[in-house]
């Protein structure tokens, strides 16, 4: 499936919320990603990933879709967040529980807050919007949903596709897939 023009999003649940259960939570989401006038291409199916960080927390349900949208990245991001409130997301610590988290992973090949291979961004304190996403590559819990749906997608920094990235990826990213749901 081409990407080319179009926007990659992922999504993570592992706390119930308004919405009902995580997977509940993450379908939701898409309905709403497409009421707001945003056309959904493709839905990846919902994978159960071992948590990354805190470790006395559920185990999260991930998922990413490709979407077709007029909407800048810092417009969408506005939408996306604007989506996580209703869900029931309120601020917390990072790798924390949550209830729903949408990021996006790359707009329409953008690259944005990046110095040569590396994100370009304090750690600390309130960050920019970085694109494509800054640990997309490193992380399990979104390049196996993206396999689903986006196989041959290449990282607009680091030229690699999906399935490159996946195989450098597998012994030692974050979030080990546990099961396809």
């Amino acid at each position: 499936m081409a990407t080319c023009g179009k926007t990659l999003v992922s999504f993570g649940a592992n706390y119930p919320g308004p919405w009902g259960s995580p997977a509940d939570t993450i379908a939701r989401a898409v309905r709403e990603i497409a009421h707001a006038g945003i056309a959904i291409e493709a839905v990846s199916g919902l994978y159960e990933t071992a948590a990354v960080g805190r470790a006395s927390q559920p185990s999260y349900i991930n998922a990413v879709a490709l979407i077709d949208t007029p909407l800048s990245p810092e417009a969408l991001l506005r939408a996306l967040k604007g989506i996580e409130r209703r869900a029931g997301r309120r601020g917390g610590s990072p790798w924390g529980p949550r209830t729903l988290d949408i990021d996006i992973l790359d707009h329409k090949g953008l690259v944005k807050h990046w110095r040569g291979r590396h994100p370009r961004f304090a750690r600390a304190g309130p960050r920019p919007l970085v694109l494509p996403h800054p640990w997309m590559h490193e992380r399990l819990f979104v390049l196996r949903p993206l396999l689903d749906i986006a196989p041959d997608w290449r990282h607009p920094v680091l030229k690699r596709s999906t399935r490159e990235l996946w195989r450098e990826a597998a012994t030692a990213a974050q979030g080990q897939v546990l099961r396809k749901l």
